[in-house]
């Protein structure tokens, strides 16, 4: 299949890794942080990290946003499936995510709250169209890839005037999560992780573009590559 195999070529690798080498000065130690859930999977997948020098060392950084999700906002939408008898749609990555009290959407969803897997914000916009006698909620995450379907969802609404269909956003951005990576005393204070720079996720750069990162290069000394082997 084009574009996959050429992204599969042992010998390229081979000379990537001989090239990487070479750059990597050998009186000191790397420490990279992989943004994304999917470059761990890669990285562990593919077995990157043993073709790199052994003074560069891979962290793993707050994989995707489901990972940091506050448990709170999991708490709110299993308050309004159980209590507020609504439909409640979501991507599959968010059914097993454990909340508070032993919960989560999946086992709410097994005491008879009428919670729904979907594959986009339009599933549930469709879904408010066909139940208007119920009140339909989109449990929207996301980094910056996933924040415009659901604002086109909000807009799609209000142009369909239907008055069942609601958001519970919790929409995250890829700058802010790298800031609290800067801020936190592990790395800005005690120096416990030792930070050089950030592997950025290609999907949202695509759609932010580079200029975000600009100010951790400047601020913090820590530049971004942005790098697109996620999946």
């Amino acid at each position: 299949m084009k574009y996959v195999d050429e992204y599969r070529d042992g010998e390229l690798a081979q000379g990537l890794a001989a090239a990487i080498a070479k750059e990597a000065r050998p009186e000191r130690r790397y420490h990279f942080m992989e943004f994304c859930g999917g470059h761990t999977h890669a990285i562990s997948r593919y077995g990157v990290t043993d073709l790199l020098p052994a003074n560069v060392r891979m962290i793993h950084g707050p994989g995707c946003p489901v990972c940091v999700l506050p448990i709170g906002r999991v708490d709110q939408a299993i308050r309004l499936a159980l209590k507020h008898n609504v439909i409640l749609c979501t991507y599959g990555d968010c059914l097993r995510v454990p909340a508070s009290d032993g919960l989560s959407l999946l086992k709410a969803k097994a005491r008879g709250a009428d919670i729904r897997m979907v594959y986009s914000s339009a599933d549930a916009l469709k879904l408010a169209q066909e139940n208007p006698e119920k009140q339909v909620v989109f449990f929207a995450i996301g980094f910056e890839t996933t924040t415009p379907p659901t604002a086109v969802a909000i807009k799609q609404a209000k142009v369909m005037g239907l008055k069942n269909f609601s958001v519970l956003c919790c929409h995250v951005l890829t700058p802010s999560a790298i800031s609290n990576i800067l801020e936190s005393p592990e790395v800005r204070k005690l120096g416990t992780v030792p930070l050089d720079g950030f592997i950025s996720p290609a999907h949202v750069s695509t759609l932010i573009g580079c200029r975000p990162y600009e100010f951790f290069a400047e601020e913090y000394r820590k530049p971004a590559l942005i790098a697109g082997f996620e999946h």
